[in-house]
């Protein structure tokens, strides 16, 4: 296990046009994938915050609490959250400034969209946020529009992680806000080891018992394996036409946080 976590590690992230994308450790072709992860959030959209829970032990709160604190919400701002669709970001943010600002939350998954909506009402909110059904590679929105865009646990999802980056650029205005929260790879030695054999063998089985599909969780677990690493992913950022990109590591790496803005 040792020994294949490795090599996907190495090939993480990789860029080459070979007509294929990673879909966990699988090879499909680049046509299929987004079907494909759409069936994952299809099956886990009604349990999208266990999920969450399983795969990071109720951490992920923390650490989309940290995402909030390091863009600083203001009011006024118009937010688009992309990849959001149960809401966790846009809640908070609606939070932070006491519901005056805006958040569109774009997700391409219907399921999740309609989840969030449904919390959303549970929780009294009618009016701030809109909610669009949306590909994060090809946006439903305005260029130069929007003064924050956060994407949390959604990049690693996406078929053409490149287009998602320039997407971003293209809707933000200048001066605007990029926020990514993605799971990432490890920097504290002692960690790793543990972590993976958490990934492998605690979170699937979880997955199974709790929440009724093993599958979906395996192929979550394997896709923070293939996804690239905090300076590859900083140097995506930039060659999308971001600047200023830095990050921040999260719990010893498990997450990271990567800020970067449309200059």
């Amino acid at each position: 296990m040792v020994r294949r976590m490795a090599g996907t590690r190495a090939r993480a992230g990789r860029t080459e046009d070979t007509g294929e994308a990673d879909f966990g450790f699988r090879r499909v072709p680049r046509a299929e994938k987004s079907g494909l992860v759409r069936d994952v959030f299809d099956r886990v959209a009604s349990r999208y915050d266990l999920m969450n829970d399983l795969m990071s032990g109720g951490v992920h709160r923390l650490w989309k609490d940290a995402m909030i604190d390091w863009l600083a919400p203001r009011a006024g701002q118009d937010l688009l959250d992309v990849a959001g669709g149960t809401g966790d970001i846009a809640f908070r943010f609606m939070r932070r400034t006491q519901g005056k600002a805006r958040v569109t939350v774009c997700d391409i998954n219907a399921r999740m969209v309609e989840t969030g909506r449904d919390r959303a009402l549970d929780r009294g909110i009618v009016d701030g946020i809109a909610w669009l059904v949306g590909d994060a590679q090809a946006l439903p929105v305005k260029d130069a529009s929007v003064d924050a865009y956060t994407i949390a646990f959604g990049l690693r999802n996406v078929t053409e992680i490149d287009a998602a980056l320039r997407e971003a650029r293209r809707v933000l205005k200048p001066g605007g806000r990029f926020l990514c929260l993605e799971f990432s790879r490890v920097v504290a030695p002692l960690l790793g080891p543990l972590y993976d054999r958490f990934s492998f063998d605690v979170v699937p089985w979880l997955g199974a018992r709790v929440a009724g599909d093993r599958d979906a969780y395996l192929y979550l677990v394997e896709s923070i394996r293939r996804f690239p690493d905090q300076e590859a992913l900083k140097r995506r950022i930039e060659a999308a036409g971001l600047g200023q990109v830095r990050y921040r590591n999260l719990s010893g790496g498990i997450a990271a946080l990567h800020s970067a803005w449309r200059l």
